[in-house]
Protein backbone atom coordinates (compact mmCIF):
# COMPACT_ATOMS: atom_id res chain seq x y z
CA UNK A 1 0.00 0.00 0.00
CA UNK A 2 0.79 3.69 -0.48
CA UNK A 3 1.53 6.32 2.11
CA UNK A 4 -0.24 9.85 1.96
CA UNK A 5 0.35 12.49 3.83
CA UNK A 6 -2.58 14.62 4.59
CA UNK A 7 -2.67 18.65 5.52
CA UNK A 8 -5.53 19.82 7.36
CA UNK A 9 -5.63 23.24 6.08
CA UNK A 10 -7.08 26.25 7.98
CA UNK A 11 -7.60 29.76 7.55
CA UNK A 12 -6.04 32.75 9.47
CA UNK A 13 -8.43 32.85 11.90
CA UNK A 14 -8.87 28.93 12.41
CA UNK A 15 -7.90 29.36 16.46
CA UNK A 16 -10.68 31.73 16.57
CA UNK A 17 -12.84 29.52 14.99
CA UNK A 18 -11.59 26.78 16.98
CA UNK A 19 -12.63 28.49 20.26
CA UNK A 20 -15.86 29.37 19.61
CA UNK A 21 -17.81 27.74 21.89
CA UNK A 22 -17.01 23.97 24.06
CA UNK A 23 -19.80 22.61 22.55
CA UNK A 24 -18.75 23.53 19.07
CA UNK A 25 -15.23 22.26 20.16
CA UNK A 26 -17.18 19.00 21.43
CA UNK A 27 -18.59 18.12 18.68
CA UNK A 28 -16.01 19.17 16.05
CA UNK A 29 -13.84 15.87 18.68
CA UNK A 30 -16.42 13.66 18.25
CA UNK A 31 -16.78 13.84 14.76
CA UNK A 32 -12.73 14.01 14.35
CA UNK A 33 -12.66 11.07 16.60
CA UNK A 34 -15.62 9.06 15.05
CA UNK A 35 -13.65 9.70 11.44
CA UNK A 36 -10.66 8.31 13.01
CA UNK A 37 -12.35 5.13 13.97
CA UNK A 38 -14.62 4.89 10.97
CA UNK A 39 -10.91 4.56 8.85
CA UNK A 40 -8.85 3.36 11.62
CA UNK A 41 -7.39 0.23 8.63
CA UNK A 42 -6.21 3.43 6.74
CA UNK A 43 -4.70 5.69 9.50
CA UNK A 44 -1.02 4.97 9.45
CA UNK A 45 -0.33 7.98 11.94
CA UNK A 46 -2.87 9.96 13.50
CA UNK A 47 -1.18 13.24 13.61
CA UNK A 48 -1.81 15.70 15.64
CA UNK A 49 -2.62 19.60 15.55
CA UNK A 50 -0.12 22.01 14.87
CA UNK A 51 1.30 24.75 16.28
CA UNK A 52 3.58 28.23 15.34
CA UNK A 53 5.85 27.62 12.38
CA UNK A 54 9.42 28.66 12.30
CA UNK A 55 11.20 29.03 8.80
CA UNK A 56 14.80 27.99 8.06
CA UNK A 57 16.86 29.23 5.37
CA UNK A 58 19.62 30.28 4.11
CA UNK A 59 19.37 33.85 6.03
CA UNK A 60 18.79 32.26 9.35
CA UNK A 61 15.44 31.19 11.19
CA UNK A 62 12.27 34.01 11.54
CA UNK A 63 8.81 33.70 12.98
CA UNK A 64 6.10 33.09 9.82
CA UNK A 65 2.74 32.15 9.30
CA UNK A 66 0.93 29.42 7.51
CA UNK A 67 -2.64 27.34 6.97
CA UNK A 68 -1.33 24.16 7.88
CA UNK A 69 -3.50 22.89 11.14
CA UNK A 70 -2.80 19.64 11.34
CA UNK A 71 -1.54 16.32 9.62
CA UNK A 72 -2.45 12.34 9.25
CA UNK A 73 -0.73 9.61 7.41
CA UNK A 74 -2.82 7.09 5.73
CA UNK A 75 -2.68 4.46 3.34
CA UNK A 76 -4.30 3.33 0.31
CA UNK A 77 -4.19 1.47 -2.86
CA UNK A 78 -4.44 4.46 -5.03
CA UNK A 79 -4.15 8.14 -4.54
CA UNK A 80 -8.37 8.97 -5.23
CA UNK A 81 -9.03 6.21 -2.50
CA UNK A 82 -6.74 8.15 -0.10
CA UNK A 83 -8.36 11.42 -1.27
CA UNK A 84 -11.54 9.98 -0.96
CA UNK A 85 -11.67 8.93 2.87
CA UNK A 86 -11.63 12.54 3.42
CA UNK A 87 -14.55 13.26 1.66
CA UNK A 88 -17.17 14.63 4.50
CA UNK A 89 -14.62 15.14 6.94
CA UNK A 90 -15.36 17.05 9.77
CA UNK A 91 -12.33 19.31 9.84
CA UNK A 92 -15.19 21.29 7.15
CA UNK A 93 -17.10 21.43 10.13
CA UNK A 94 -14.27 22.88 13.04
CA UNK A 95 -13.38 24.82 9.97
CA UNK A 96 -15.85 25.70 7.32
CA UNK A 97 -14.31 26.46 3.57
CA UNK A 98 -11.16 25.11 4.31
CA UNK A 99 -9.51 22.10 2.62
CA UNK A 100 -7.05 18.86 2.93
CA UNK A 101 -4.50 18.22 1.00
CA UNK A 102 -3.31 14.63 0.41
CA UNK A 103 -0.08 13.76 -1.24
CA UNK A 104 2.03 10.90 -1.69
CA UNK A 105 4.94 9.97 0.22
CA UNK A 106 7.38 8.63 -2.42
CA UNK A 107 10.20 6.13 -1.67
CA UNK A 108 13.93 7.87 -1.53
CA UNK A 109 15.94 7.40 -4.58
CA UNK A 110 18.64 4.70 -3.80
CA UNK A 111 22.21 6.29 -3.89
Amino acid sequence: MKHFLVLYIGSTDAPAKWEATEEQRQAGMNGWMKWATDNSASIVDGGSPLGTTKRVGKNGVSDIRNRITAYTIVQAETYDTAANLFLGHPHFAIFPGDSVEVMECLSMPKA
